[in-house]
C-alpha cells in the first residue's frame, strides 16, 4: 500500500479537531498513490481527503493551494484546501505538511469510452481558459531540461534498443525545445491520468492530484491525457477516443498552426517524461510495498508513436 507515512488515531484527531468537522469517526490509507501519502478520513461534518506531502519542496505549496482555490473559484469540481477556523490552509501532520480537502463523488474509469474521453477534454479546455490570462508561474520539476539532463544517465541501464530509442527521443527534444516551450501556454495539471479523474454516472465530477501542476505549454496537458486515455492495450492510439477529446476541448479552445504542427512530438515527449520518471521511481522503491507503475509501458508508447497519424482538429 503506498502510505509512506502511517498515522496513529490520536495525532490525527488533534490534527483534525481546528477544523470543526466533528468527530473522527473512521480513516484509511489510500492504495493508489505514488508519491504521496493519502487518507480517505470519515468526519461527522462529512467524507474528507487528508494528503501527507512527500514529494517536492515545500515553497510549491502555496502555489499548488492557490491554484486549486482559482480552479474551484471558476466552478471546477477540484479538491481544494480547506481553511482551520484560524484560516489555516497548509498546515503540520506526522512531520510532513498536510492538506484537508473535500472527498469528491464518483469512481474511476478503468476502460473510457469516447464519451469519457470527450469530458476530459473539456474539462482541460477549462482549467486552461481559467488561467490562461493569468498564469499562476512554476517550473515543472519534470519538463523538457530534466528529460534533457536526466536521460543520458538513465539510458545506461538499458539494452540497446532502449539507448537507441531514448537517444532518438531526446535528439528531437532538443532540436525542438524552442519551439516547444513557445507554444501557448496556461497552467497545466501535468497528470491527468485515468487514476486521477473520478466520474459519476457519465458525468465528470472531479480531478484530483494536482502536485505535478504547473505553468507550460497547453499541449502538453493534451499529450498527457490522448497517451492515457486514448490508447489500446498495446498502446497505440485509438482515433475515435483521441478525436472525440480532442474536438471537445478544440470547440472551446481552437488549436493554432504551431501546434498542429509539434503535437506528433508533444505526444512522444509526454511518452519520454513518463518513462523517466517510472525508471526512477522503479530504481528507488525497489522491494517496497509501494505501487510502481510499469516503465516499459511507455517505452512502448514511444515506439509507437514514432510515426503519428492523428492530427489535431481545426487548427487556426
Amino acid at each position: 500500500m503506498s502510505v509512506f507515512t502511517p498515522l496513529e488515531r490520536l495525532e490525527l484527531e488533534a490534527f483534525l479537531a481546528p477544523y470543526g468537522l466533528g468527530r473522527l469517526k473512521d480513516f484509511q490509507g489510500i492504495a493508489a498513490g505514488t508519491e504521496n501519502s493519502n487518507f480517505f478520513v470519515s468526519l461527522d461534518g462529512g467524507e474528507f481527503v487528508l494528503t501527507l506531502i512527500e514529494r517536492g519542496p515545500l515553497q510549491d505549496l502555496p502555489f499548488f493551494i492557490e491554484l486549486l482555490d482559482v480552479l474551484h473559484a471558476a466552478r471546477l469540481a477540484v479538491p481544494y484546501a480547506l481553511r482551520t477556523a484560524a484560516g489555516e490552509a497548509l498546515r503540520e501532520l506526522a512531520g510532513k505538511p498536510a492538506l484537508l480537502q473535500p472527498r469528491l463523488l464518483g469512481k474511476h474509469v478503468s476502460l473510457p469510452n469516447a464519451h469519457h474521453c470527450s469530458e476530459v477534454g473539456r474539462w482541460l479546455a477549462r482549467l486552461h481558459l481559467a488561467t490562461r490570462e493569468r498564469i499562476l508561474e512554476r517550473r515543472s520539476d519534470r519538463g523538457l531540461d530534466w528529460m534533457l539532463e536526466e536521460g543520458p544517465s538513465l539510458a545506461l541501464g538499458l539494452d540497446d534498443a532502449g539507448v537507441a530509442l531514448l537517444r532518438e527521443a531526446l535528439a528531437e527534444i532538443a532540436e525542438r525545445r524552442a519551439a516547444l516551450l513557445a507554444l501557448p501556454r496556461a497552467n497545466l495539471h501535468a497528470d491527468l491520468f485515468r487514476d486521477n479523474v473520478l466520474f459519476d454516472g457519465n458525468q465528470l465530477s472531479g480531478v484530483i492530484d494536482f502536485y505535478n501542476a504547473c505553468a507550460g505549454p497547453m499541449l502538453y496537458d493534451l499529450a498527457i491525457a490522448v497517451n492515457d486515455w486514448c490508447v489500446e492495450a498495446d498502446g497505440s492510439l485509438d482515433a475515435q477516443r483521441a478525436r472525440a477529446l480532442l474536438a471537445a476541448y478544440a470547440a472551446l479552445r481552437p488549436f493554432t498552426p504551431a501546434e498542429a504542427e509539434l503535437w506528433p512530438t508533444m505526444l512522444r515527449v509526454a511518452c519520454v517524461r513518463f518513462w523517466l520518471s517510472r525508471l526512477i521511481a522503479a530504481a528507488a522503491f525497489a522491494g517496497q510495498d509501494v505501487l510502481i507503475k510499469d516503465p516499459d509501458e511507455y517505452r512502448r508508447k514511444l515506439e509507437l508513436r514514432r510515426q503519428v497519424e492523428l492530427a489535431l482538429p481545426f487548427a487556426l
